[in-house]
């Protein structure tokens, strides 16, 4: 498509001489813009998407992909119900826990926090929890005076293994003298970290007997925790519990508990796609004009070129290499580099830290403890695409003007 003498004469007129400096230094900025463009394009869109799934992650291997409660608060017949679940198409488990609010005091301090009761054995086959305990054991998570907190909520209350922590309700005792809080003394026999700020310091976990009892619900739970095979098709999986159970129960799906906050994260993601897509923009502008400066001091060379044969098209041909060139060589080392930075992100983080002695992803504030980042081939691939559509756009209009020019009139203004 291309002759040798269109890449060599495209070629040379890249790398320019002193008095065509200018033009080099602005067909540089281009390269760089767009590389940056595109790095800094799929380094974000990475860690958008790394994100989300390690918040969709942690949400759905804490919390299950439906939660079936009773028309009452509490709900007496669960086994039976859960077994009614359990025949289901498309159903894992069914876990039976109870939720609750509580307020958590141990020498001198208070912290709030959310009480999950399960039975012993369910809790141990939730491995985002036995996986990640950091001190104790699960294997002592029995009984009526044991619980398991997050790492984040021991170390705000100051205990350890074997401490005991007070645990306060809002539901008090009614006596005649008005109503008195309900307190109880547990035991912390095990800590655990799963990475997601929110649940590390908030947490805690009881067997399902004691919480019974702490709760004043015998022989009762709260809710059904329900796993499916697929999270996405949980609404549709919710829609047959319903039809199964005939108005027994109640059922909400993940999706409708978290829509605000995972709708969020999609918005932000399109809007940073957009704004720094106006980067790789900004950078084909700049080809524009560096193009058009090269082709106005190359009116005597071009001039000269038709007159020994050349015809407009190889004069088109030869300005398109140049520009398109630079847009090549800008996308590929954007490409390039933002892998780069995207593999090794936790690492730069970590050591931009230790640098400036400054925290650049808290935990308090972004929920993660590490810096996720997941490449999407099919975005990186659509970022390469664009960076090279709009640099091979940038390159059409100067040299259209470049074949166009008029040989006689060329020399004549030389």
């Amino acid at each position: 498509m291309f002759s040798r003498f269109e890449w060599m004469v495209a070629l040379r007129y890249l790398r320019a001489r002193r008095q065509e400096g200018f033009i080099s230094v602005i067909a540089w900025f281009s390269l760089l813009g767009i590389a940056l463009g595109v790095a800094t394009l799929i380094i974000v869109m990475s860690v958008m998407n790394g994100f989300r799934q390690e918040l969709l992650t942690r949400i759905l291997g804490l919390n299950g992909h439906l939660s079936v409660y009773g028309q009452t608060n509490a709900m007496a017949n669960f086994d039976d119900l859960a077994k009614e679940i359990r025949t289901i198409k498309g159903v894992v488990s069914v876990t039976p826990m109870i939720e609750g609010q509580v307020m958590l005091t141990s020498r001198g301090v208070a912290q709030g926090g959310v009480v999950r009761a399960f039975r012993p054995e369910d809790l141990a086959k939730r491995n985002i929890i036995s996986s990640n305990i950091k001190r104790g054991s699960l294997a002592n998570f029995k009984g009526k005076n044991n619980i398991v907190m997050g790492e984040r909520l021991a170390e705000k209350l100051g205990v350890r293994i074997g401490d005991k922590v007070t645990l306060i309700s809002p539901k008090g005792t009614v006596t005649a003298f008005g109503s008195v809080p309900r307190l109880k003394a547990y035991k912390l026999v095990g800590t655990f970290n799963i990475g997601m700020f929110e649940y590390d310091s908030s947490f805690v976990f009881m067997p399902l007997e004691a919480a019974q009892i702490y709760f004043r619900l015998p022989g009762a739970v709260t809710n059904l925790e329900v796993f499916g095979n697929n999270p996405e098709t949980a609404p549709a999986l919710g829609n047959d519990i319903l039809l199964k159970l005939a108005g027994k129960a109640r059922v909400h799906d993940w999706q409708r508990a978290n829509a605000s906050f995972f709708n969020a994260i999609q918005v932000e993601r399109n809007v940073m796609f957009l704004i720094l897509t106006l980067i790789i923009l900004v950078a084909a502008f700049n080809i524009i004009s560096s193009m058009i400066m090269l082709v106005k001091d190359k009116g005597r060379d071009i001039a000269i070129l038709r007159t020994m044969g050349a015809t407009r098209g190889m004069i088109m041909r030869v300005f398109f290499l140049a520009g398109a060139s630079v847009g090549i060589i800008g996308t590929l080392a954007g490409f390039i580099l933002g892998l780069s930075f995207t593999t090794n992100i936790e690492s730069i983080r970590q050591w931009i830290q230790g640098l400036t002695g400054t925290d650049l992803f808290a935990a308090e504030i972004y929920f993660l403890s590490q810096l996720p980042a997941v490449v999407d081939p099919g975005e990186v691939v659509t970022v390469v695409l664009m960076g090279l559509t709009l640099s091979f756009l940038a390159t059409l209009y100067p040299s259209w003007r470049a074949a166009r020019l008029d040989p006689a009139e060329a020399l004549r203004y030389e």
